[in-house]
């Protein structure tokens, strides 16, 4: 059996100088959009708007998200050690995990405040709530824009991303909704805006909630496909077969992956290393960063050779 280090010195190189950027971004985020929180929830009690309020709720789990998010990052760093031989890579799939749990408990008390609100409609400062969302469509928006450079590269920084721009589209709406408010006095707009927010969050949610979900019980991470990674395989020349294949996050950055590798009867150890390098580079363009491979000859039975 043969772990792989094939190529780990470069992959950890671009992964460190996207750390520092990705760790810059997240202080820069936490720090904006928790001083936006504040504003909203100041104005928000002061004018009595549900859909500041429930802006202002959405933005502080974004912020909680942003904080446990940068924390996994730094946890990414930790050496590994004998309890805990992948260090601890893996608080990065269960922050993620964690962040869309609590997303989903905002939007149920999103929703409940503002169905009560719909029929209690109470008069609201239409101008005041425009302006206050337009300075969270430009905190947002630039916030995301941070994050959009390294958002295809990790799940958390998609995440990230994904919920600053709909915080942005979210405020986009909430100044539209301030200005109808303002010209028409209808009042129940508020609560309205207030279930669109929930609807946004939870479309941005689900997705996350869904692989995050799969990455914590060691599913196949998503953009990986076992069937692409098998035919990757036998397409390396002197493979007769691969089978036993197990791919499985190890965080939202790395994944790995165990497998049985079949060789001719005739391969010799300089034949078998030839092929082991040329296929572990080419799931290395596969996303799969931790490779161990078991090889067998086609003469074996891995019925009977404990597989």
């Amino acid at each position: 059996m043969v772990h792989d280090h094939h190529g780990h010195a470069h992959h950890h190189h671009d992964h460190s100088v996207t750390l520092t950027n990705v760790t810059s971004a997240f202080i820069i985020g936490i720090v904006l959009n928790f001083v936006f929180v504040i504003i909203e929830v100041v104005v928000g009690l002061y004018i009595h708007s549900l859909s500041l309020l429930s802006d202002a709720g959405h933005n502080l789990a974004d912020v909680g998200a942003l904080g446990l998010s940068l924390l996994a990052y730094k946890l990414l760093k930790v050496k590994s050690n004998k309890k805990f031989t992948y260090g601890y890579r893996k608080t990065s799939i269960l922050v993620a995990l964690f962040n869309a749990m609590v997303l989903l408990l905002s939007i149920g008390a999103i929703v409940y405040e503002a169905i009560h609100r719909f029929f209690n409609p109470e008069p609201v400062q239409g101008i005041t709530i425009a302006i206050v969302a337009a300075i969270g469509i430009v905190i947002n928006a630039t916030t995301a824009l941070l994050f959009m450079r390294n958002k295809e590269k990790d799940m958390n920084v998609k995440s990230a991303y994904l919920h600053l721009m709909s915080d942005a589209v979210v405020s986009l709406g909430i100044v539209i909704g301030g200005i109808i408010i303002h010209y028409t006095g209808w009042f129940k707009i508020d609560s309205i805006l207030s279930i669109v927010i929930a609807f946004v969050i939870l479309l941005s949610t689900w997705r996350l909630l869904k692989d995050s979900l799969r990455l914590s019980l060691d599913g196949v991470p998503a953009g990986i496909k076992l069937d692409e990674i098998q035919a990757t395989a036998m397409k390396v020349k002197g493979v007769k077969d691969f089978h036993h294949v197990h791919i499985w996050a190890i965080s939202t950055t790395e994944n790995a992956l165990t497998a049985h590798m079949v060789l001719a009867v005739s391969a010799d150890a300089e034949e078998e290393k030839r092929i082991k390098n040329q296929l572990k580079h080419a799931l290395e363009h596969k996303n799969i960063q931790h490779i161990t491979l078991e090889t067998e000859r086609e003469n074996e039975n891995c019925a009977v050779v404990p597989c």
